[in-house]
Formats: structure tokens, C-alpha cells, sequence
């Protein structure tokens, strides 16, 4: 406890922080001049938040619910505030010390540094570790792509394991606090996918670590621990009660939670059930030899479409052909490199050939209990990362294990196989450097580590062909591209023959290359062992391999060319005339529906930065709306009937010259209606049945389950019955209503109700809310004049704060009582 907290030599740690803060602003140096990062879900993270965030800057106020997305969805999904949570404060300081991503890189190699010094690390050996975890190419390339939620989450997962650790080594008070302050930022980081294969990696630990102490007839000592780490996750997660409360609430009513159709998706073909679909769950699954992507960067061609040089085979190829060199040189810089069986690939998923090399030889000399659960939990998120090519394990996991099949791209599991990697490598190296074995113990795992490693990176060198046939089941559909390009069949197979040579060649080359690293690298400990070179030599050499080894890699996704000026960075949100168009409406809420989108109008937000779109970019979407999209608008013959009733007042399509072009739809029905009929029918399926043929404009289908709330309520039509909308807020709808008679209005507003959330009252007197064509909301209103308000007032919002408050007291007490007793200790 006294080495613990200790700021005697403090001093090495600050100068290791500054060290990691020039390293992360080196990295990413255009951040100095001022520019920023263009990353493809960043952009469209912000345009789903743009009704909320101009709403927050008009108001100060935080709306939960938005239109801004598929008609409408919980606001707090996309962008909201966490005022009373202090994890969610700390979170959003600690972001704003350096510019992003700057800020992220400086977080993964602190909390690994942390975890590093734990583990008995030195602070040369720590840093080494925080810049092997933070620089892995699968955090960098998704920094790239905008994952930010999810990078937050890898880069304190090593703060979280320090903390268990810390609990069962040294002193379960601190180590419950270090776990409590490390976990409420890694919920922060709202990443439950990253969090539950983490959390299930630390049960397993603490499991271990429990059995051992048992073993060991420390019971007594082992209560306090686990009383400790207990409290510790109960108060981080206190600290997030609004945030998993809303996320709890909201899953089961979207495509992760259960869906009520018991027919087949016609699309899919595949029956509807408690979680997410598993053919859409399994996309992104590597294949087993992709994961020498682990130790080759290049073994499956790198990303989805990448740059060829003048000396690539297919190069020659087109200039062979009469290709001009400008032509040949501007047509290699994006070529399908990619040949594994993802549908998108952003890069490898590379932990560093020194890395790995570590990480084998960790196997054979690491004593410590932690080299089965670093050893164990590897093989499980490699498994996991393997997907439906493990569909013998992994189909098992996804229908019983709880939770699992609420993910999807299992892939990024094996972020955290690469940090227990790092981990076991710097294990390995506490050994070497601290001389804890001599070279007659140390020679035979050193050679056969570098036989497995370096072996097997000579054969992919040398003859790769032997195992692959570098063949990606898109390029019999590239062939049919060039053959229309070119109109010569036989050369455009010639190009698709070329391009498998260059990706054998990629193979060979980053094979030789990742071979020299750790041929370097196992020459120097060589040298350490013989006793041949100093401390500072073997720690500036590694971290100088280590550095060219990881850079030279992440630079080929993440580099200079992904970051423009703030004015650029503006112009990406800059409208069309089509959207400006539309603007000019004063006409607070209406519906667009883009069918310009390059991903489709369900799979991007863009529209959304201007407009109440009708699609929406978002990894959880409600069920009931992805429903009606896919059996009824992205059909052959689209169901105008249901654009109508949705209040899909402007089409965004394309002219011949690629130019947006907005198209007024008259058919919207508008805000709200009163329908001449209505019907009941018996479940889920029956009512998706009725919209084939229903009239929404007149009629309405509901589940029996709101049949009692219809009871005695008889239509007589009323052609001058009318509801208008008076007032707009994201969360906050008020309308005028007059009618003869009492009648059923639908409103042309999407049905969300798992605690009644959406408050109704008529003339100020609540009123129940009814679920109408399968998404809508109606309400029962009598004859007369009524004004009808509809507020989104979530009990998880107003209670969570309250919880939030009080757990984020109750964690301070704990980290300042667990400083208290090491100072108390330190001067004993």
C-alpha cells in the first residue's frame, strides 16, 4: 500500500505523461496547426445530434426525444447530458487535455501505464506498454473511421484490470477504488459492447484470482475483496444509471430486443426472435487465416480498396495494354486489395510483430497465475472475433449466453485480446530486464518463440501460395467492372490476375518485414541476456523498434491526409440547393426522405443534418420502424400509402448529372388526421398484413391489446373534423383539434412507450395513448374543441440523475478514503 501511492518519485511518471503527450501530438501533428479529423461515422454522429444540439443551443435545454432521425426516436441515444454523474464530468475533462484524437492516444497509454506499474513494470518498461496498446493498428483505424465510443472504451480497459488487480495483490481498498474511478470512465465511454466482453474477461479473472486465495485458506482476506470490488462496480454503474437505464429501456423495443412478427422477413428470410438478427450479427466474422493479420499487416491486402505503386504488377499491366501512365497511376489508388470474406474492411487488425513475439515468449517464461487468464481469455475473444467461421462455439454463445446476441461485428473483440497481448509481453520483458532467469533457463523458450514466430513469418514470406489462393469472392463482379470500362473482357481478367499478384506480393513483403522486427528485437534481448548492452540502450532501441514497428503501419490508415482546416471541416455539413430548398418551408415538422444517400437512406444521417429525415444512421434502431422499412418501403413496389402517412412532405433524389433535386410530395397526409374507421386485429402480423391494403388516410389498424382503451367508441366521419399542430418541440408537440363527434386522430409520429414516456393529456387531463399502423401514435379524443399535448418525460431521466448524484458522492468517498488510508500508511 505505501509503494502504491507514493510521491516521493513522482516525478518519473509526470515526465512519462509528457512524453506521451508529444508522442500522441507527433503522431497526429496536423492537430498543432489547427485541423481536425474527418472520420466517415464522426460526421455522422453529428448530423444525427442536429436538431438536438440546436435545440440545446436555442434553449439550454436537452430535449430526450428527436424527429431529426427515422421519424423520430429518444434523443439521449444520439446526444444528451449527464449533469449530476461526476464519471461523465472527469470523461469529458479528460477529453478536452489535447485535441482529439490526440486526447484518446494519451488516455490508452496512461491507463495502460497504470496497469503496467501494477504488474511490477518499471517506468521504462510501463511506457513501452502504453505505446504498444495505445498505437495497436485496430485502434488507430478506428480513430480513422470515427469510432470514437469505442476507442474510449478499449483505452481504459486497462485502467479497469490494474484495479482488480491492484485488489487482490495489494490492498482491496485501493484497489476498489482504482476499479470504481477506472470503470465509471469506461462507461463513460458508452461503449456496452466493449464493456460486456471486457466485464466477462474480469469475472473470469476474478473468478481465478478467488479460487487461488480459497486454495490458499485466505477466505477472511478474500471478503473484503470481493465486498470492495463489488461496491467499486456498483458505484460506477450508479454513476451511469440515467445512461444504462435509457439504453436498457430503449434495446428492448429495437432490432437487439424481441420482435412480435412471428412471419418470415421476406427479405431475410429468416424468422424474427430475442435479439439480433444472426446472419446480420455475423457479417463481420474473420476467417482463420485472417488472423495473420494479427502479425501481418498486409497478409489479406489491408483495407477494402488501397494504393498500388508503379511497380505493382498491375501497373505494368495497364501500361502494358496502352494505358497512359497518368491513367494507370490515378486507376492503382484504389484497388480491392481485401480478400477475406468481410463486407467492409478499414484495415487490420495489427498488435505488432515485437508484440506478438513477446507475447509467445510470455508463454513459455511467465510463472505468474496471470498467464492462464491472459493466455485463456485470448483464445476466448480470438474465438469470439472469429464469428460464423467458429459457428460451432459461436452459434452457442449467441443463442444462450446472456446478452451476446444483443452485438453485432464480434470482430472488435479481439481489441482486447491485443491488450492482454501487450500484457503478457511486458510480463516477459519485467523477466528479462529484471534478470529473473538466467540464459541457460532462458535460451531454449527464446529459441522456440522465435522458431514459432519467426518461422512462421518466413513461410508466409517465402511461399504463401501454398495455403491461399489470394482469391476474393468480389472479383468475379471487379472482372465485370473493367470489362465494361475497357469492353475487352480478357483484359479485364488479365487486371484481376495482376491484382491477386499484388496481394500475394503485400503478403511477402510485410511477412519480411514483421520477420525483421523480430529478428531485431530478438537480437537485442540476446545481447541484454550476454549482458552485452546497457539498461538505456535496450530501452531506447525497443522503444525505437517498437515506434517504427507500429507507426509504419498505422500511418498507411490514419496519416496527415485525414485531417482539413476548420473551414473544410464545415463545408462537409454545407446544403445543396435541394436542402435549401426545402428550408425555405415554414413548416416546423414534416419528413424527408434522401434517396441520394450513398449507403441508402436507413444507413446514413446526413439528411438529418438539415432536415426530420425519414432514415438515419444508428446501430440500434427501433424494430417496429426497421420493420415497416424493410416490408414496406424497401420493397419492389414501395407502399406509398405508408411515405404518406409518415408525413413524407419532400423526396432529395438525383438528376442525370448527379445533382440533388428536391421533390414536393402533396399526398402527405400531414401532422394528424381523424380517420372514418378503424379496426382491431389479434397480433403483430395481422396488423404488418393490413398495411398492404389499408388507407391510412381514412383507416386504422391496432393490436387488440389497446381494444379496451377503444371500447364504446364509435366513428361517425366528419369531413370537417381537423387537428392542427400550434407548437413544436423535439419533445414537446401541442395541437388544436375540433370534430363533431368524438373520434380516433393518428398522428404522424412514431409510437415509443416502454414507461410511458410520451405523456398525453386533453385539455390538460392525461389521456391514453394508443399505437396506430404499426408505428403511429393515435388518441381517443372527444367531440368539440381540445388542445392535445404530447411530452416526452422519461422516468429513467428524471430518477437516473438522482441515482447518478448520489453514486457519484458516493464515489468520491471511496477514492478519497482509499488516498486517506495510503497517506495514513505512508507515515506509519
Amino acid at each position: 500500500m505505501k509503494n502504491l501511492i507514493s510521491w516521493q518519485n513522482s516525478w518519473p511518471h509526470l515526465v512519462a505523461v509528457i512524453g506521451f503527450i508529444i508522442l500522441s501530438l507527433m503522431y497526429v501533428s496536423p492537430v498543432l496547426q489547427g485541423k481536425k479529423m474527418v472520420a466517415g461515422d464522426d460526421i455522422q454522429a453529428k448530423a444525427a445530434a442536429r436538431e438536438v444540439l440546436d435545440y440545446h443551443k436555442q434553449t439550454k435545454e436537452w430535449s430526450s426525444w428527436t424527429n431529426g432521425m427515422f421519424a423520430g426516436m429518444p434523443a439521449y441515444l444520439v446526444a444528451t447530458d449527464y449533469p449530476t454523474s461526476i464519471s461523465t464530468k472527469i470523461g469529458q475533462g479528460i477529453n478536452k487535455i489535447l485535441p482529439a484524437p490526440a486526447n484518446y492516444l494519451l488516455i490508452g497509454m496512461v491507463s495502460a501505464y497504470v496497469l503496467f506499474l501494477v504488474l511490477g513494470a518499471g517506468g521504462w518498461l510501463a511506457a513501452l506498454g502504453g505505446v504498444a496498446f495505445a498505437f495497436s493498428t485496430f485502434n488507430v483505424i478506428n480513430l480513422e473511421a470515427g469510432h470514437i465510443s469505442q476507442v474510449i472504451a478499449i483505452m481504459y480497459a486497462p485502467g479497469v484490470i490494474a484495479g482488480v488487480i491492484v485488489a487482490f495483490r495489494k490492498h482491496w481498498l485501493a484497489g476498489a477504488a482504482l476499479t470504481a474511478l477506472f470503470l465509471s470512465l469506461e462507461l463513460y465511454a458508452n461503449h456496452v459492447q466493449i464493456t460486456y466482453y471486457l466485464g466477462i474477461g474480469i469475472v473470469i479473472l476474478v473468478i481465478i484470482e478467488s479460487v487461488s486465495l480459497i486454495k490458499q485458506g485466505a477466505v477472511k482476506q478474500l471478503v473484503p475483496i470481493l465486498g470492495g470490488l463489488g461496491l467499486a462496480a456498483v458505484l460506477a454503474v450508479g454513476t451511469h444509471t440515467t445512461r444504462l437505464w435509457n439504453a436498457y429501456d430503449y434495446t428492448k423495443e429495437t432490432i437487439r430486443g424481441k420482435s412480435e412478427l412471428t412471419s418470415k422477413d421476406p427479405a431475410k428470410g429468416a424468422e424474427k426472435g430475442n435479439g439480433l438478427d444472426k446472419t446480420y450479427a455475423f457479417a463481420y466474422s474473420y476467417g482463420f487465416g485472417e488472423l495473420l493479420t494479427l502479425i501481418i499487416p498486409n497478409a489479406y491486402g489491408g483495407a477494402g480498396y488501397g494504393p498500388l505503386s508503379s511497380n505493382s504488377e498491375t501497373y505494368k499491366t495497364l501500361t502494358g495494354r496502352g494505358v497512359d501512365a497518368a491513367n494507370a497511376q490515378s486507376i492503382i489508388q484504389q484497388m480491392p486489395l481485401y480478400w477475406g470474406d468481410q463486407p467492409i474492411m478499414g484495415g487490420p487488425n495489427y498488435v505488432g510483430a515485437i508484440v506478438f513475439f513477446l507475447f509467445v515468449l510470455g508463454i513459455f517464461i511467465v510463472k505468474s497465475p496471470l498467464k492462464s487468464w491472459v493466455v485463456g481469455v485470448v483464445l476466448l475473444y480470438i474465438v469470439w472475433a472469429l464469428g460464423k467461421s467458429f459457428a460451432a462455439v459461436n452459434y452457442l454463445f449467441f443463442d444462450y449466453f446472456p446478452m451476446f446476441n444483443k452485438f453485432r461485428a464480434m470482430t472488435m473483440a479481439v481489441s482486447l485480446a491485443q491488450l492482454l497481448m501487450v500484457m503478457l509481453g511486458i510480463l516477459a520483458l519485467i523477466i528479462v530486464v529484471q534478470r529473473k532467469i538466467s540464459w541457460k533457463e532462458f535460451q531454449k523458450p527464446f529459441l522456440i518463440s522465435l522458431g514459432i514466430t519467426g518461422g512462421l513469418m518466413l513461410i508466409m514470406a517465402v511461399m504463401p501460395t501454398l495455403f491461399f489462393s489470394f482469391q476474393a469472392a468480389g472479383d468475379a463482379m471487379t472482372v465485370e467492372q473493367f470489362a465494361q470500362n475497357t469492353q475487352d473482357k480478357a483484359f479485364a481478367q488479365q487486371i484481376v490476375n495482376s491484382i491477386v499478384q499484388d496481394r500475394i506480393g503485400l503478403m511477402k513483403s510485410d511477412a519480411f518485414r514483421s520477420l525483421i522486427f523480430v529478428l531485431l528485437t530478438a537480437g537485442l534481448i540476446w545481447l541484454w541476456m550476454i549482458e552485452k548492452v546497457k539498461p538505456v540502450i535496450l530501452y531506447s532501441v525497443l522503444f525505437l523498434l517498437l515506434i517504427f514497428d507500429l507507426f509504419g503501419v498505422d500511418k498507411r490508415y490514419l496519416n496527415s491526409e485525414d485531417f482539413v482546416s476548420n473551414y473544410v471541416a464545415q463545408g462537409n455539413t454545407a446544403p445543396s440547393p435541394a436542402d435549401e430548398q426545402i428550408l425555405r418551408d415554414p413548416d416546423p415538422n414534416y419528413k424527408v426522405y434522401d434517396l441520394t444517400a450513398r449507403q441508402g437512406a436507413f444507413n446514413s444521417a446526413e439528411a438529418s443534418n438539415f432536415h426530420k429525415s425519414l432514415g438515419g444512421y444508428h446501430g440500434a434502431k427501433l424494430r417496429r420502424y426497421q420493420e415497416l422499412f424493410e416490408r414496406q418501403i424497401a420493397t419492389e413496389r414501395p407502399n406509398i400509402n405508408i411515405l404518406n402517412m409518415l408525413n413524407t412532405k419532400y423526396f432529395i433524389s438525383g438528376d442525370q448529372q448527379g445533382n440533388k433535386v428536391a421533390q414536393t410530395n402533396p399526398e402527405a397526409f400531414g401532422h394528424a388526421w381523424f380517420v372514418n374507421s378503424y379496426k382491431i386485429v389479434p397480433n403483430a402480423d395481422a396488423e404488418m398484413a393490413a398495411l398492404d391494403s389499408l388507407k391510412p388516410r381514412t383507416e386504422a389498424v391496432l393490436d387488440q391489446k389497446f381494444a379496451a382503451k377503444l371500447q364504446g367508441l364509435s366513428i361517425q366521419p366528419d369531413s370537417a373534423a381537423k387537428i392542427t399542430l400550434i407548437s413544436y418541440k423535439p419533445n414537446e408537440l401541442i395541437y388544436e383539434s375540433n370534430s363533431k363527434g368524438e373520434g380516433l386522430a393518428v398522428f404522424s409520429e412514431i409510437y415509443y412507450n416502454v414507461r410511458d414516456e410520451w405523456k398525453v393529456t386533453i385539455d390538460d387531463k392525461p389521456a391514453d395513448l394508443l399505437r396506430a399502423n404499426y408505428v403511429l401514435r393515435a388518441v381517443r379524443v372527444p367531440a368539440g374543441k381540445h388542445t392535445i399535448k404530447f411530452r416526452f418525460e422519461p422516468v429513467s431521466v428524471d430518477v437516473g440523475h438522482k441515482i447518478d448524484l448520489v453514486s457519484s458522492l458516493l464515489l468520491i468517498g471511496l477514492v478519497v478514503g482509499a488516498v486517506f488510508v495510503a497517506a495514513k500508511a505512508r507515515k506509519a
